[in-house]
C-alpha cells in the first residue's frame, strides 16, 4: 500500500507516490502537516471496482470515465468532486460492516455522476452569485437615492433589498442542492434494484447518520442544509427498500470475507497499533484480524514477526496475491531488496492486470541493479504502466532502466511522461523535446514526446 498527496476539492455527495517508496507510514507525517492522502492499493481498489461496476453498467456510465481516489481520512464520507471524480474516505470502507453499505454509498455517489450534479450545481452557483450581484447593486442604487434625498429609511431599505436578494439566493441554492440528494438517493435505490441488490446497507447508512446527527438536527433549520434531512431521507429508502423483491439478498461469504480483508488491511495501515489491537484483540483468529497483525507488526518495525505471520497465511491462502505482495513490501521496507522480487513475481502472476503489482515489481527490479533483470523490469513498467498511467514513480523507474540499458532518448521519454503525470508541465515539454529531437518523425516515441508538448495545461478562470 503506498499514499500520494491530494489536493482538496468541492464536491457533491452524501456527506457523508510513489509505488514502494512513499509506503503509508511516511505518508502520515505529512498527511499531520497538509491534510489528507491519497491512499493507492491494488486490493482495495479491485473490490471497489468490483463493486462499482454493475453499478455503472446499469447507470450507463463508463468505468474508464470516472477517476476512483481513496483518501486516508477516518470520517465516513464520499463525494463526487468535478471533472468525473469519484473520492471515497477510508473510514467509509472501515465502517461498513457490510459489503451492501458500502455499495449503497457508492450507488448515491454514482446518482451523482449520472445526474450530472456537479456541472448543474456550478450552474445554480453562477446563477445565485449573479442573483446576489443584481440585488446587491438594486440595494446600493436605492440605498443612494435615499441618502440623496435625505430620507434614511430609504437608505435603510436599500441595504435591505440587498440582504433579502442575497439570502433568496442563498436559500435557492440550498434548495436545489437538497433537491440533487433526494435524486440522487432515488436513483441509488434504481440501481439496486435493477442489480438484484438490497437496501438494507442503504439503510444502516442513514440510521447512523441519525444517530450522529440526532442532537444537532433538533435546532436545525431544515431550508438551511445543503442535504435533507436524514429522518426524511431514511424514510423514503425503507419504503423503496422493503418493497423490493431483493430485500433480504444477503452479501456473498466469499464478498463478505474480501470486505473484511480490506476493511482489517485499511485500519491496519492508518490506525495506530492501539486501535488496531481493540478492534482485533488477541483472541481472533479470524484471518482478516491476522491480516490486521501482521500489518501492524511490519509498520511498528517488527518485520521479523510480520513475516513470520504471512507465512502462516501464505499457507493458509497460497494463491492470495495480496500477501505475497505484502510480504514483497516488507522485505524491501527492511532493506533486503533482491529477496522481495520473487514473492512480487508470484503476485503479478496471481493478478497480472494489476497496473500497481506490476510497478512495484518494475520498480524493485530496477533497485536491485542487476542488469540481468533491467529487461524484465522494462516490460513490467511498460505494461503496468498502460494499465495505470498516473504513476509517476514508474515512469521514474522506467527512465532509470533504459539509461541503464543505455538508451538515453527512451530515458528522455519516460522521465516526460512521468512529469506530465504529476502535472509539472513544463519540466514535461522539456525533456519531450530533448527526446523527440532523437527520433524518427512519426515514430511511436516521436508521436508520444509531440503529444506531450502538443499538450496546452487548462487554464483556470
Amino acid at each position: 500500500m503506498a499514499a500520494r498527496r491530494f489536493r482538496r476539492i468541492a464536491g457533491t455527495g452524501l456527506a457523508l507516490v510513489s509505488v514502494v517508496a512513499a509506503t503509508l507510514g511516511g505518508a502520515e507525517t505529512a498527511s499531520a502537516q497538509r491534510g489528507p492522502s491519497i491512499i493507492r492499493d491494488a486490493e482495495t481498489e479491485t473490490l471497489i471496482q468490483d463493486y462499482i461496476r454493475p453499478i455503472f453498467k446499469v447507470a450507463g456510465i463508463r468505468s474508464t470515465s470516472v477517476e476512483l481516489f481513496l483518501v486516508d481520512d477516518p470520517s465516513f464520507n464520499a463525494f463526487v468532486a468535478s471533472g468525473q471524480k469519484l473520492v471515497i474516505n477510508t473510514g467509509a470502507i472501515i465502517d461498513s460492516k457490510t459489503p451492501n453499505e458500502l455499495i449503497g454509498v457508492l450507488a448515491h455517489e454514482t446518482g451523482h455522476l449520472a445526474g450530472g450534479h456537479q456541472i448543474q450545481l456550478r450552474q445554480q452557483l453562477e446563477t445565485a452569485q449573479r442573483l446576489a450581484m443584481i440585488g446587491g447593486l438594486a440595494g446600493i442604487g436605492a440605498a443612494m437615492a435615499g441618502a440623496a434625498m435625505g430620507s434614511p429609511d430609504a437608505a435603510r431599505a436599500g441595504g435591505g433589498i440587498a440582504a433579502g436578494v442575497g439570502e433568496a439566493a442563498r436559500r435557492s441554492l440550498l434548495a436545489y442542492q437538497r433537491s440533487e440528494e433526494m435524486a440522487a438517493d432515488q436513483s441509488a435505490l434504481n440501481y439496486l434494484q435493477k442489480t438484484g441488490q438490497s437496501a438494507k446497507g442503504m439503510m444502516r447508512t442513514f440510521e447512523r447518520f441519525i444517530d450522529n446527527t440526532l442532537f444537532s438536527a433538533r435546532r436545525a433549520n431544515p431550508f438551511l442544509q445543503t442535504h435533507p434531512m436524514p429522518v426524511e431521507r431514511l424514510d423514503m429508502i425503507t419504503r423503496s427498500a422493503k418493497a423490493s423483491p431483493y430485500f433480504n439478498v444477503k452479501d456473498s461469504a466469499a464478498l463478505q470475507l474480501r470486505h473484511d480483508m480490506v476493511r482489517a488491511k485499511l485500519a491496519a495501515f492508518t490506525e495506530d497499533a492501539g486501535q488496531v489491537m481493540r478492534r482485533y484483540p488477541p483472541d481472533d483468529v479470524s484471518m482478516p484480524a491476522r491480516y490486521a497483525r501482521v500489518i501492524s507488526a511490519y509498520r511498528n518495525s517488527n518485520s521479523k514477526t510480520a513475516l513470520t505471520l504471512l507465512d502462516a497465511m501464505l499457507k493458509d491462502q497460497p494463491k492470495n496475491p495480496y500477501f505475497w505482495e505484502l510480504e514483497g513490501q516488507i522485505l524491501l521496507e527492511s532493506g533486503r531488496g533482491r529477496e522481495a522480487i520473487a514473492p512480487l513475481q508470484k503476485a503479478v502472476s496471481l493478478a497480472p492486470k494489476s497496473g500497481l503489482l506490476r510497478i512495484m515489481l518494475g520498480q524493485t527490479l530496477v533497485e536491485a541493479g542487476d542488469p540481468k533483470s533491467i529487461d524484465e523490469a522494462i516490460k513490467n513498467l511498460t505494461v503496468g504502466l498502460q494499465q495505470d498511467p498516473d504513476v509517476g514513480i514508474g515512469y521514474r523507474s522506467l527512465a532509470r532502466a533504459y539509461a541503464m540499458r543505455g538508451e538515453i532518448p527512451m530515458a528522455d521519454l519516460a522521465t516526460a511522461q512521468g512529469e506530465f503525470a504529476e502535472g509539472n508541465y513544463k519540466a514535461a515539454k522539456t525533456h519531450a523535446a530533448r527526446a523527440q529531437a532523437a527520433f524518427k518523425r512519426g515514430s511511436p516515441p516521436w508521436i508520444r514526446a509531440d503529444d506531450i508538448l502538443s499538450f496546452q495545461p487548462p487554464t483556470s478562470k
